[in-house]
């Protein structure tokens, strides 16, 4: 079916355009002597302490990216950004976990991590996974590599690493990626600028090092509108394409054709507070947006899809993940991210993954339209019906059409008459969900690591305690 735009072909070149601007007239602040050295080698200057990139090298740069992006699980199963497809993975880093059962949340810890990461494993919505918790029972510099090594045992499907923030993050997780295949095979990485246009010396040497080590990288620019942005949204997406354009510089300049997922995070302020907003409709419309900006480079994009700040499982995760999903998804999105994800970021739940996931098979659903033909206009049944041989149920041509999945059928939605509804229980669809996360943790396994992979992975935890705690 046709995609969904809300910029012309105009607008998106007038935000390139904007974008070429900021890194050529005002730069980004670098001071790391290797990132500038590459960036200067190869045109770039510096004015009043920040780097000023051309254009001709920006579009160089674009021009040498790759335009997919592979990631293979654990089991061989190759996912593909860029083909066409639409993938899902959940929310990363959360610290808290919402509990169903009291209606509060709680620190999330390493067992979160595990679990979350099996759960994820056997819902079909979610095709590849991000280490989804923060756990809070270990330091802080070693949170992000908790992350991947307590999921790296619970799942085969394709893993994304944990946004890192610095070298020795990279360092370890690419040594900790080899226990299942070649890091530039099974393994991506994001890193995150600061905004506005801010890149420190963690930062660039995280970059620099992905870029190195050939692992696919998804800059990961996160300004929020009104804060570290402009308040118009036209503002910001031309800030976060210079943030994301920077980073692409950097990173193809050490390694040429090194392949990108084009991952922009850009939310708003919201007026009344200040905090953040990923509920609102806007955080819809800037990311199929920036899906058509990402596609105007011949990129894989990845996207904000099921977002909200609700605290629970109530009307209003439902419609702000519901509208913020669908926009980006019917832009062409090539994987959205959010499973699970509650109060902008901060909080997951299970059941909430459960839902989404079912959310997910929903919004295929609506990408693949329906197709018209002289079968499926169906004439001569209609003829034949109206003529009193047969009803439309009997009718080979339904059967056909139900077989080819016509329609999407729901798991967790309640369809049923009120007396059946109120006979079982009365229950709503987070408490099926609820239910349907517990027994999958109870029943489904992923496929273990061998013992040897388990102690290797030790081994490198170990190491990297040595070193980041000393």
């Amino acid at each position: 079916m046709p995609k969904l735009t809300v910029l012309t072909n105009n607008e998106v070149e007038a935000i390139h355009q904007a974008s070429l601007r900021i890194l050529a007239e005002t730069g980004i602040i670098l001071s790391n002597e290797r990132g500038r050295e590459i960036l200067t080698g190869a045109g770039a200057s510096i004015q009043d302490e920040r780097v000023l990139i051309r254009p001709d090298l920006v579009e160089e740069s674009i021009k040498a990216c790759s335009p997919e992006v592979k990631l293979r699980g654990r089991d061989g199963v190759v996912r593909t950004l860029g083909d066409g497809s639409l993938h899902w993975h959940n929310l990363g880093g959360a610290p808290e976990i919402y509990d169903h059962h009291t209606g509060r949340r709680r620190p999330a810890v390493q067992q979160d991590v595990c679990d979350s990461t099996r759960l994820l494993d056997g819902l079909d919505g979610a095709t590849t996974i991000t280490p989804f918790f923060t756990p809070r029972d270990v330091p802080g510099a070693l949170m992000s590599l908790a992350m991947y090594r307590n999921a790296l045992p619970f799942t085969t499907k394709p893993l994304h690493g944990p946004g890192v923030q610095n070298v020795q993050e990279v360092t370890y997780m690419l040594e900790m990626a080899q226990v299942i295949g070649p890091p530039a095979e099974v393994l991506s990485l994001g890193v995150s600028p600061v905004s506005p246009l801010n890149f420190p010396d963690d930062c660039v040497e995280a970059i620099l090092a992905i870029a190195e080590a050939g692992t696919p990288f998804g800059p990961l620019p996160c300004p929020t509108a009104g804060t570290t942005a402009p308040f118009s949204l036209a503002g910001a997406l031309a800030q976060q394409n210079a943030e994301m354009l920077a980073c692409i510089v950097l990173a193809e300049l050490v390694h040429p054709g090194l392949p990108v997922i084009y991952s922009g995070r850009l939310a708003m302020m919201e007026p009344r507070t200040g905090i953040s907003v990923w509920g609102g409709v806007e955080l819809g419309l800037v990311s199929a947006a920036t899906v058509q900006i990402g596609h105007r480079y011949g990129l894989p994009v990845n996207v904000y899809g099921l977002a909200t700040n609700a605290h629970t499982l109530d009307i209003q995760t439902g419609y702000e993940r519901g509208i913020n999903a669908v926009l980006p998804a019917l832009a062409g999105a090539d994987e959205l991210s959010g499973i699970g994800e509650m109060e902008a970021g901060v909080m997951g739940s299970y059941a909430q993954m459960v839902c989404d996931s079912e959310i997910a098979g929903g919004i295929r659903r609506l990408r693949k339209g329906f197709e018209v033909s002289a079968e499926s206009l169906a004439v001569e049944v209609i003829g034949e019906v109206m003529h009193g041989s047969h009803n439309f149920l009997s009718q080979k041509h339904t059967r056909s059409y139900l077989r080819q999945g016509e329609m999407y059928y729901t798991h967790l939605a309640d369809r049923q008459p009120w007396e059946v509804w109120e006979n079982g229980g009365r229950l709503n669809m987070a408490d099926r969900a609820q239910a349907e996360a517990e027994r999958l943790l109870k029943e489904h396994q992923a496929v273990p690591l061998l013992p040897e992979q388990e102690r290797f992975l030790d081994q490198v935890m170990n190491a990297a305690i040595k070193q980041l705690q000393e």
